[in-house]
């Protein structure tokens, strides 16, 4: 047993909760699986796609850009989102370590 962690998790591990509390929803999911490789879209083009309305796709889409998911630009009047690889592989990595040098 490892009583290190009984009262408070480790940093990586308060960006991981995020990530996995952001991914549980199937919505969110979904607008994740949305994205191709490199590809930026747009709440239009998320919601033109989705059988959410425009409001919710937008609630699903800040959800997902403040858990570090999905990053974001704003361009004219539009913002545009795309997936943030580099923290999701990170973040990722930080769970396989544990379980390598755990389990």
């Amino acid at each position: 047993m490892n009583p290190d962690y009984s009262r408070e998790i480790p940093q990586p591990w308060r960006q991981m909760s995020r990530v996995f509390t952001a991914l549980g929803d199937e919505h969110r999911q979904r607008i994740l699986l949305t994205f191709e490789r490199d590809e930026r879209l747009n709440v239009s083009q998320i919601a033109g796609v989705s059988t959410l309305s425009r409001p919710a796709v937008s609630h699903h889409l800040k959800i997902l850009r403040e858990a570090g998911v999905l990053s974001s630009e704003k361009v004219g009047k539009e913002i545009y989102f795309w997936v943030n690889t580099s923290f999701l592989t990170e973040t990722f990595d930080n769970v396989r370590d544990y379980l390598a040098s755990r389990l």
